[in-house]
């Protein structure tokens, strides 16, 4: 189970609930087991399950056209019943509360522009970014010609810098 955590991790940004992203890695995998006859053996595994769970995103009741929200308490998790808060990891490095108020609000930046972007460039740019997919993979788990992942991934990226630097610029400079 070595892609789960990767899987998970999509399909929370895809589906933008716990739950929902819970049930979808659990279709994929339902769906890679039914079907792992067709997979070729020597072919890409990762690229293979990646694109079972974009098809089974897709094909699901919500698909890429749903409304995506993050609330900050979802950002720092309900705790255990202990009474214990999860904080985010820099607190766990004892830094000051001011790195980690940086730390949250670039975080939320970065999330927020994100939330922005269209559903082909959210999905290019998470499959490259962060599961650090090569391009040829992300070709064949989105089933579309490599430049058109290097297109987006190029979009994607120059989309966030224009809305983090729009977001940096105070209100009251902003025309």
């Amino acid at each position: 189970m070595p892609l789960l955590p990767s899987l998970y991790n999509v399909a929370k940004w895809l589906t933008r609930n716990d739950d929902d992203a819970e049930d979808l890695v659990q279709e994929t995998f339902l769906k890679a087991l039914r079907g792992f006859a067709s997979f070729e053996t020597g072919t890409n595994f990762k690229a293979w399950i990646f694109r079972i769970l974009r098809n089974t995103y897709l094909t699901s009741r919500s698909g890429l056209a749903a409304f995506r929200t993050v609330a900050l308490e979802d950002q720092l998790g309900d705790g255990e019943e202990s009474g214990s808060r999860l904080y985010p990891e820099g607190a766990i490095d004892r830094d000051t509360p001011e790195i980690n108020l940086l730390r949250l609000s670039d975080r939320a930046a970065i999330e927020a522009a994100m939330e922005k972007l269209s559903p082909p460039l959210l999905e290019v740019l998470l499959l490259c970014d962060v599961e650090e997919m090569k391009y040829k993979e992300i070709a064949s788990v989105l089933e579309v010609p490599i430049g058109t992942v290097m297109s987006r991934i190029a979009r994607a990226r120059a989309s966030l810098r224009e809305t983090l630097q729009v977001s940096m610029v105070p209100r009251e400079f902003r025309a």
